[in-house]
């Protein structure tokens, strides 16, 4: 659901009652993952989506009837009609389970403090009850911050803890997931199935070079949802109007920057500056971070140049494998916005390992396994 955070908190504080479709689970091909939603407001306005457009209109219709009937949750089910191609159903041959609930938010007021804290505010996660005995479904519990605070309740002091524990787990590892509670005498007789939404900060793309494959990098990482950090020595091209995509501007030596910056497993760091006093020192550092994805542009000849210089710095062989020189995919890229397709396509392919081929020579499920969604953005839309 946070994947449509800002209607649903402007909906929520006009107290305008609205049903929600939240994807609980995923099998086989399909386009979105578990915790993306579509809403339907009073009016019958829509927002958000859960299959790219293959049963849209069979879930709004759903939506509209539990909004006017004011019945209990619904629990439904669409996969593909071997009979009927054209029956509601997912042509991509994958299946979805989707919960879809009534939400009045003067019922729910923890719900509209958790979407407005979402854009903006610090890591948490709502845990949504999407399995379970029937007045439980749909009842949420959100968890912001650190300690053992939280807002909401799914029933009881000893289920709400239990959840609130499973929670903090996922936003530890910042991302969206389904548990299982309860079961057992010491926290409740009846098992409950959570889909828990996450909020993490935006993953961090790493651009060292101020050149113009930086400028059209800077804006395909902000697209895809990275806060993108452009840093060069040189003052007179390290500059604002040179980069208006790019979240930050850093005027620094490559490596002493880096030194202090705050990296992660999600981090993609682009070396763009092919010239080895500042590459050579900034590559040291990176290759023994333990970030996700480290590149590095030049020829091949640079790259041979380059590996020399590293070995000869006293980098490991096994650091050194870490690193993507050349930069990018083979897509014939010649423009500065080619190049950057080329290397955010690299970034993904790692990030998910892609092989990099065409899909119509791939066998298998296009989607494969379907990770889960990020907190809004188009890249992995936040935790949602």
């Amino acid at each position: 659901m946070l994947n449509i955070a800002d209607t649903l908190y402007r909906w929520c504080r006009e107290a305008r009652p609205f049903a929600l479709a939240t994807v609980t689970r995923v099998r086989g091909s399909a386009p979105l993952p578990p915790g993306t939603a579509l809403a339907v407001d009073t009016g019958g306005e829509a927002v958000g989506s859960i299959s790219g457009g293959c049963v849209e209109g069979a879930v709004y219709e759903l939506c509209q009837q539990v909004l006017e009937s004011g019945e209990p949750p619904v629990q439904a089910r669409f996969g593909y009609s071997d009979d009927d191609a054209f029956a509601v159903g997912l042509t991509c041959g994958g299946e979805l389970e989707v919960l879809v609930q009534r939400v009045d938010p003067a019922d729910q007021p923890h719900l509209t403090t958790a979407l407005e804290q979402v854009p903006a505010g610090p890591p948490g996660a709502v845990a949504q009850v999407v399995d379970g005995p029937q007045h439980l479904l749909g009842r949420t519990l959100s968890v912001f911050g650190s300690g053992n605070a939280y807002d909401g309740t799914l029933g009881s002091r000893q289920v709400d803890q239990a959840a609130v524990n499973q929670v903090r787990a996922l936003l530890r590892a910042g991302r969206t997931g389904r548990v299982t509670i309860g079961g057992d005498a010491d926290t409740c007789p009846e098992k409950l199935a959570l889909l828990v939404h996450t909020r993490v900060a935006p993953p961090r793309m790493l651009i060292f070079g101020a050149v113009d494959f930086a400028a059209a990098l800077s804006q395909a990482g902000r697209f895809l949802g990275y806060h993108v950090t452009v840093c060069d020595a040189r003052p007179a091209f390290a500059t604002h109007p040179r980069f208006p995509h790019a979240d930050e501007i850093v005027v620094d030596w490559p490596h002493r920057y880096l030194e202090r910056a705050e990296v992660d497993a999600r981090t993609a760091i682009c070396v763009l500056t092919h010239d080895a006093k500042f590459d050579i020192p900034l590559l040291c550092l990176a290759l023994g971070l333990p970030v996700g994805y480290i590149g590095a542009m030049g020829s091949r000849r640079t790259h041979e140049h380059r590996l020399d210089r590293l070995r000869e710095a006293g980098v490991p062989d096994e650091h050194i494998a870490r690193l993507h020189s050349p930069i990018g995919l083979d897509l014939g890229a010649h423009t500065p916005e080619e190049t950057a397709i080329s290397i955010t396509a690299e970034i993904i392919a790692h990030t998910h390992n892609g092989t990099g081929l065409p899909l119509s020579r791939v066998p298998g499920p296009i989607h494969g396994s379907v990770p889960v969604a990020q907190a809004s953005s188009p890249a992995a839309l936040l935790a949602a």
